[in-house]
């Protein structure tokens, strides 16, 4: 099974922690208070490319790389990548 399918498969896991959310929020420049299901969506688009290293997921669309903790499904926090 690849690392898309794994975490796929435990979507709705998916969480994150209040200081994760606030920066996530300003890492990314997010308007939305929804950061969990902002970054689900974009994990769930067809585009994304998921890679596993260690204990963490590493997501991967358009300029974005959300870091997910693989045991926990914990979004640990995302970037603006360049």
């Amino acid at each position: 099974m690849s690392s898309k399918e794994r975490l796929i498969q435990q979507i709705d896991r998916l969480h994150t922690t209040p200081m994760g959310m606030d920066r996530i929020k300003r890492n990314l420049k997010l308007g939305t208070d929804d950061v969990v299901g902002y970054c689900r969506d974009l994990i769930l688009n067809s585009a994304c490319h998921i890679t596993r290293q260690g204990k963490n997921w590493y997501c991967e669309i358009d300029n974005v790389r959300i870091t997910v903790n693989s045991h926990t499904c914990t979004i640990i926090t995302a970037h603006i990548i360049g």
